[in-house]
């Protein structure tokens, strides 16, 4: 027994002895390691400090070595933790955590309600609406008869929805989040307009109707100077039957009077092929279309393409000088309804889905809320407004802000940005670097990878149908059996003391035409 215990004594002693060694072994590398990363540290901090004190270009890092780098560190971590932590649901721009969760919700056709009452701030210039006293039982509402667009044209088009995908094209948007926009615009029964960035095979994959724009650049139907190549549009549009309207785009609402801009890192070489560009160089629209600089040159470039296409023709544009609108309808009445472009989009100043210079953004081009009224004000002041159509464009994302369109004169809305969180965007304004996390705006096929088309597809279906489903519910609270029979008395607008007055003495009634009654006005 006493030999037994003094070979368990020994025995004990070795381990002892061993896990003594290996700390000792440990605790000189942690030792090693920790004088390695202080002396790294002190090597990094003296190269930082001498590539600082001897540059010129920051006065900040001139002046405070090594911590002046901080500053540039926390500006761009302040944008996280604001979008986070620090901002309120609806503090957010230029969308809020709520819009952005509402869309989030509904497209993932979850639930629509809150609880406990409204957050929403009632600012001066916030619209709300009347609701009628005795609105209509659901059996009572009238048949929603189509609105067509073009009747006289060879093609003529008749929507199914009023809510549609706005502008936005293959090459600032990715390929993935392109084929769900079409899977999804198919599933909706919606549009989808192209973007200025010409006719992708992306586009036409889901096999929904197509708006097919030309930016003042005309890419996928342009000569090499920049006009219109009318050959190249026919065979677009004959080999192509989902090309449902054509849309010459003037300006928009990121650079209202600019060309659009694709940087150069997203110009692809397929993207190049489509668009007929060198690869690698940044595509740059001019201000205006080469052959249209006047009211009359821009009709004939609208009658053109209406006569060689058979269909229907608009413009988009953001309002500025309305007087040069007003110049354009008198040169239609002067020239005859043939002449007349079948629609306006109407898009706001206030910036848009591409990256954009920041003065023209803030500064340049009326906002939605008055360049939209403006126009129809005007359509119906030359008695226009049954020959052409008004589809409103610019940060109208929820029903609220599209239901306000059609009281303010819209016939379809489009949305560009209400789609991209649909899509899974979370506003991380890397649009214009290339570095989308989200897969929505990037090239990078790793970033691409967790955009699935056919799962988005359906969230892009779920947001225009409860769109749809909630301005309607709107416009039945409001007495009326369609969003189209909004009228500018069903809105108020909050006013600086806090009272709410209706939209039609901030605005002024529409101007009431010959045989119109008040009541339609």
């Amino acid at each position: 027994m006493i030999h037994i215990f003094a070979q368990t004594d020994n025995g004990g002693s070795g381990v002892m002895e061993f896990l003594t060694s290996t700390a000792v072994q440990g605790l000189n590398i942690l030792g090693n390691l920790f004088l390695f990363v202080i002396g790294v540290t002190l090597a990094l901090f003296v190269i930082f400090f001498l590539i600082d004190i001897l540059q010129t270009k920051d006065a900040i890092r001139r002046n405070f070595p090594v911590i002046g780098r901080f500053r540039s560190l926390f500006s761009n971590l302040g944008e996280f933790f604001r979008q986070y932590f620090f901002a309120l649901d609806r503090e957010e721009m230029p969308f809020n955590r709520a819009e952005r969760d509402w869309i989030n919700d509904v497209s993932k056709d979850g639930s629509n309600t809150e609880p406990f009452g409204s957050t929403r701030r009632l600012t001066p210039g916030a619209a709300i609406f009347a609701n009628g006293m005795f609105p209509k039982l659901e059996e009572e509402y009238g048949p929603d008869d189509p609105l067509i667009i073009g009747p006289d044209c060879k093609r003529p088009y008749a929507p199914y929805s009023f809510f549609n995908v706005s502008a936005m094209s293959y090459g600032s948007l990715s390929q993935p989040a392109v084929r769900a926009l079409s899977l999804g615009a198919n599933l909706a029964g919606c549009w989808l307009n192209t973007g200025e960035g010409g006719l992708s095979p992306y586009h036409l994959e889901g096999n929904c109707d197509i708006v097919f724009q030309l930016g003042t650049a005309k890419f996928g139907a342009r000569n090499h100077d920049g006009s219109l190549n009318v050959e190249k549009l026919v065979k677009l549009t004959s080999e192509n039957p989902n090309v449902r309207m054509l849309e010459l785009k003037l300006s928009q609402g990121a650079k209202p009077g600019k060309g659009g801009i694709l940087p150069a890192e997203k110009v692809t070489a397929e993207i190049a092929e489509i668009r007929g560009i060198p690869e690698g160089e940044a595509a740059i629209s001019p201000n205006r279309h080469v052959d249209a600089g006047t009211p009359e040159e821009l009709l004939n470039l609208v009658h053109t393409m209406r006569e060689a296409t058979g269909l229907p023709v608009g413009i988009k544009f953001v309002v500025g000088n309305i007087s040069h609108v007003e110049q354009l309808l008198i040169a239609i009445k002067a020239r005859g309804m043939k002449s007349a472009p079948d629609f306006f989009t109407i898009d706001g100043g206030d910036g848009g889905t591409g990256a954009a210079p920041m003065p023209l953004m803030d500064n340049v081009g009326l906002t939605i809320r008055e360049g939209l009224p403006a126009v129809d004000d005007l359509l119906r002041t030359y008695k226009l407004h049954e020959r052409i159509r008004i589809i409103a464009s610019g940060k109208l994302i929820t029903p609220a802000e599209v239901a306000w369109a059609f009281a303010a004169g819209a016939d379809f809305v489009n949305s560009a940005r209400g789609f991209m969180f649909a899509l899974g965007c979370i506003q991380a304004m890397k649009c214009n670097e290339n570095t989308c996390p989200t897969g929505v705006t990037t090239h990078n096929k790793r970033l691409q990878r967790g955009l699935n088309p056919e799962n988005k597809a359906v969230r892009v279906m779920n947001y225009c149908k409860n769109i749809r489903k909630e301005v309607e519910m709107i416009a039945h609270s409001c007495g009326v059996d369609h969003p189209r029979d909004l009228r500018r008395k069903h809105v108020l607008i909050v006013q600086d003391s806090g009272r709410s007055l209706p939209f039609s003495q901030v605005w002024g009634e529409r101007p009431r035409l010959t045989g119109q009654s008040k009541e339609d006005a």
